[in-house]
């Protein structure tokens, strides 16, 4: 028998008892699906988080340094002095502060509030942010210009009242007017709009566009004169960010010097990477995805003993059948190659199934916990789940084969 005639034979047993097969092709069919859905909601959760990552800003390190002796500005310039002499690691430096005091942003009739929080305004997506920061403040958070320039060092020395808009914050008082030589007040003090950036399009972060960039030299008026301790450092690429990230924290270190204990009595400082994050958010996926995965892997093999189980009774409904082929000369192992093909395109008609299904539910839970709205299974989980059931019907369907083959023929063709 060659293999085409086997798999016609199979195909032929399958459509001659075509309730028995579904029913034993569902485990299979459940199993499969639940894999393709499983670890494709995972994987597209670890993409849109690393889209959002992307979008923040590649090799962007977060600095917090905080003095309990002096109000940070000999800590800031330090910090700042030190990140200029590593220029060759480091593309800019700017202090990261957001403003918490209660303000009122009007240009003409339109007015918003910040940190009104008894006010209403409570609406997460429309909430504006005030934020303080240096001439290097777009280049460090990923920021790129829509329109006109960012803030300007002699911005900064001189106290010019001047702002740049994010995408939100500019939409939000200009509509689609260029907001660019017109003036806002915040509190009552006019700031010239210099700039406003492009969208970050952050699904679920609309604080990244719902903001206001003034030079960090207003921190003594607009925030009360609180100590600056949140710095955004921009690296240069994979590599410069480790060693850069290695430099600052020892140079923190003996500014901040640990007792025995382990704890500095002169302040405090972290140093961490978004490339740590993304790093950390894949390998969690990774590990999503493979205890996800080995669960769904169960349906599979209870699966796989239903095949077993129904190429058993197959074999005993066609024992005389066995007992022809052998007398007639059939080797054991075209007795074996006939029924492990059987349980191969039982499988492997129930894996496309449970492809199919795992398709249109990946659909689904993409629309309802992401939020997407065209989520589908990649080609290797794909691939990988359709490969995974036929291995797993030949595995299964090995044994009745091989019991099929040993049969003697005068015992098979006396049977029933």
């Amino acid at each position: 028998m060659n293999l085409w005639q086997a798999f016609k034979m199979a195909f032929k047993s399958i459509a001659m008892k075509k309730t028995r097969s579904f029913l034993t092709m569902l485990g299979i069919i459940i199993g499969v699906a639940s894999v393709v859905i499983m670890v494709s909601v995972v994987q597209g959760q670890n993409k849109k988080s690393m889209e959002y990552f992307e979008k923040m800003g590649d090799n962007k390190i977060n600095v917090n340094a905080y003095s309990y002796y002096d109000n940070n500005n000999e800590t800031s310039q330090k910090l700042y002095d030190y990140c200029l002499s590593m220029s060759d690691l480091i593309l800019g430096i700017t202090p990261d502060v957001e403003v918490g005091q209660k303000m009122t942003i009007q240009y003409g009739a339109k007015t918003l509030a910040v940190n009104d929080w008894n006010g209403g305004n409570m609406d997460w997506e429309k909430m504006m942010h005030v934020k303080l920061g240096s001439d290097q403040y777009g280049v460090c958070n990923n920021y790129t210009l829509a329109g006109g320039r960012e803030i300007s060092y002699l911005d900064i020395e001189k106290t010019n009242a001047v702002c740049v808009l994010g995408s939100g914050a500019k939409d939000a008082l200009f509509g689609f007017t260029d907001p660019v030589g017109e003036s806002i007040t915040i509190n009552g003090q006019p700031f010239l709009v210099v700039g406003w950036y492009n969208s970050m399009d952050i699904q679920y972060w609309p604080e990244m566009d719902n903001l206001i960039v003034l030079p960090y030299t207003f921190n003594r008026t607009m925030n009360g004169n609180s100590s600056i301790g949140n710095y955004a450092v921009k690296a240069k690429n994979a590599a410069a960010t480790v060693e850069a990230m290695t430099r600052l924290d020892a140079f923190l270190a003996g500014m901040f010097p640990k007792n025995e204990q382990g704890w500095s009595e002169t302040g405090s400082y972290y140093v961490q990477s978004n490339n740590s994050y993304a790093d950390d958010i894949q390998s969690q996926s990774l590990m999503q995805s493979l205890v996800l995965g080995a669960i769904a892997g169960i349906s599979l093999l209870v699966g796989g003993i239903g095949i077993m189980n129904i190429m058993l009774v197959t074999v005993t409904e066609r024992t005389r059948e066995i007992g022809i082929r052998k007398a007639i000369g059939a080797e054991r192992k075209s007795i074996i190659t006939q029924f492990l093909i059987e349980a191969a395109v039982i499988c492997s008609v129930g894996g496309v199934l449970g492809i199919g299904l795992g398709a249109v539910g990946t659909l689904v839970a993409g629309k309802l916990l992401l939020g997407e709205t065209m989520l589908l299974p990649g080609v290797t989980i794909t691939l990988g789940a359709f490969l995974f059931s036929v291995i797993l019907g030949i595995i299964f369907g090995m044994y009745p084969a091989i019991k099929a083959s040993g049969l003697q023929p005068v015992a098979a063709l006396r049977a029933d």
